[in-house]
Formats: structure tokens, C-alpha cells, sequence
């Protein structure tokens, strides 16, 4: 079953069950009986996970938080600088339409970043372009322009996803660059402020078809001492970070959905995400941050973990 079949499904869910109670009740009253100590537990129980159920499948994924966050780097010089980060749209999933992308995008204009990351995953779902319908590429396609929307006076700088690979990496890319937003695979670009220059380096996806994430091919021959903000979908790359990276910024994660009280988080989509599932990291003095995303993939789920924009204030060490 498909994430859009479980959506109507718990829409089905939220309208029969009110629909069978009132009836069940009905009919007991008619017959002059009441649904006993048994059948009172059972309405209380069942009525509790519909709760959970609304909330779920439908409230809490069309929400949105925005994460304030304030680290310091060592590897980061000069003054202070504020990212925008926006991860796993998922165009043509449950849960995201242009109307509600275009909300998230004022929402992050009206934050006043300094500069805007895009972490991937901007397609939803599993299924290629070529065996996708028209309706379907239209879909996916939509969610694009929108992100051209974005603002910030050091630019729109993105990197693909392993669903944007899925579907087709190149076709998402030129919808991007057709946007005005600059796609980087295991790439770097020079950006120059007032309050001193840096890099953006972008890196390759698992799934890329061209390539393998590297930092090593990305920061080659780099000799300046300008730091270092590295963009990568998957948090599983900042294993492999040098000392000379300020922060590494990813997605791919969603901080695993649904974020159960004792059990915590049951999703893991890597080896990285369940390392580093979400939020701020530190080892060996490298920094690392992982959002949650605003979208939802495979199921259209969110429990306790809603859906994220992050402004990042990077400060030097």
C-alpha cells in the first residue's frame, strides 16, 4: 500500500469510526442496553488511537516549526552567518501542494537569512520519470518554482536527494537551475560578504548515477584558508569530514517521522540516521546538522516530530 492509500485510508478511518459509534449506540439503546463496562473500555480505547490517529496522518504533518539554532565552530572565521535550511519537500506526496510550499518559503523569506540551503529530495515517492504519468511529472515538477521564490542576499544553493535520483536526477536539476537556484555536486563555490568569504560545497548523493559524495574530490586543491559550509542529503558523510569543514548541513532523515515517548525514534532511512537521526552534533570538534525536513516519504506519518524550516546562526570559535 502506497503512502497516498494509507492517507485515505486514515481519512476513511476519521469519518467511519464516529459513524460506526453512533450507530452501535443507537441500536443498543433501541434494544434497551448500553454497551457495558467491556464495551465502554473498547470506545475509550478505540476512540484514543483515532485521536492518535488524526494527529498523526493528518494534523501534525501539515504543521510546521521553525528551529532556531546558535553554534560555534571552530573552523568558522568572520562574522556571524545565518542559514535558511529547508530539506525533503517531497513534491507529490500526502501532505505537500505548491499552496503549502509557497507558505513555507514566506515563512523563511520573513526570516531574514543571510543565505538559503536546499538539502534534496525535492520529488516524492519511488517511481522513475520514465513510468511516471503526465499528471504525475506535473506533480513533482510544481514543487520547484516555488523554491525560486526564495530570498536571500548570498544566493540558493542546492544538492540533490536519493528520491530526486529515484525519479530522475538531471530532470530535477535543470528545474532547479530554471528556478535560479545553483545545484552542486561534489562542487564548490567561493561566495564573498562583507564580513569575509567562504565556500559552499555541495556534495554528490548515494544515488547519484555520476558520482560518490566526497569531500576529498570536492575540496581539492582548495589552498585559501575561507571556511568551509558543506551540503550533503545524507548525514552518513559527515563520518568522512575534514577538520577544515565549519559545519555540514543534511536532510534525508526527517528526524525519523514518528518520536514514540520511552521507545523514541522506530524509522532509521541509513546507518547515519540512525546515528545522527536530528538536530546538532559535535565530534572531534566537527560540527553537524541534521533537519527534520518538511515533507513526509513512505508513510504519511509524522508523531511528535513535525516538520521543520532551520535558521542555523554559524559563529567563529
Amino acid at each position: 500500500m502506497d503512502s497516498w492509500a494509507i492517507y485515505w485510508v486514515a481519512w476513511a478511518g476519521v469519518i467511519l469510526w464516529p459513524l460506526l459509534l453512533a450507530l452501535a449506540l443507537w441500536r443498543g439503546l433501541k434494544k434497551g442496553r448500553g454497551p457495558g463496562a467491556i464495551g465502554w473500555t473498547f470506545v475509550l480505547l478505540v476512540t484514543i488511537l483515532w485521536g492518535f490517529g488524526i494527529r498523526a496522518f493528518l494534523w501534525e504533518p501539515e504543521t510546521l516549526v521553525i528551529r532556531r539554532v546558535d553554534t560555534v565552530s571552530r573552523g568558522w572565521t568572520g562574522a556571524p552567518l545565518r542559514i535558511g535550511i529547508i530539506s525533503d519537500t517531497h513534491m507529490n506526496s500526502p501532505h505537500m501542494s505548491v499552496a503549502r510550499l509557497d507558505g513555507i518559503v514566506r515563512q523563511m523569506n520573513a526570516e531574514r537569512p543571510d543565505i538559503v540551503v536546499l538539502l534534496g529530495d525535492y520529488a516524492g515517492g519511488h517511481v522513475p520519470l520514465a513510468k511516471s504519468s503526465a499528471g504525475r511529472q506535473a506533480s513533482v515538477m510544481s514543487g520547484l518554482p516555488p523554491l525560486g521564490k526564495l530570498q536571500a542576499p548570498l544566493g540558493i544553493w542546492a544538492v540533490l536527494g536519493n528520491h530526486d535520483w529515484w525519479y530522475d536526477g538531471p530532470t530535477i536539476e535543470r528545474g532547479l537551475e530554471a528556478a535560479g537556484i545553483h545545484v552542486l555536486e561534489n562542487e564548490r563555490v567561493l561566495v564573498e560578504r562583507q564580513g569575509g568569504a567562504f565556500w559552499v560545497a555541495g556534495l554528490a548523493d548515494y544515488d547519484s548515477l555520476r558520482t560518490r559524495p566526497s569531500y576529498r574530490d570536492t575540496l581539492v586543491d582548495l589552498a585559501d584558508g575561507a571556511p568551509v559550509l558543506a551540503l550533503s542529503h545524507w548525514p552518513d558523510v559527515f563520518a568522512a569530514a575534514p577538520d577544515r569543514v565549519a559545519i555540514t548541513l543534511a536532510g534525508h532523515t526527517h528526524c525519523g517521522q514518528v518520536n514514540l515517548p520511552f521507545a523514541g525514534r522506530l524509522i532509521h532511512a541509513s546507518e547515519g540516521s540512525a546515528r545522527w537521526p536530528c538536530g546538532l552534533y559535535e565530534e572531534r570538534g566537527r560540527k553537524l546538522y541534521v533537519t527534520g525536513g518538511v515533507g513526509v516519504s513512505v508513510l504519511p506519518v509524522r508523531f511528535l516530530q513535525p516538520p521543520e524550516i532551520a535558521i542555523l546562526t554559524l559563529r567563529a570559535g
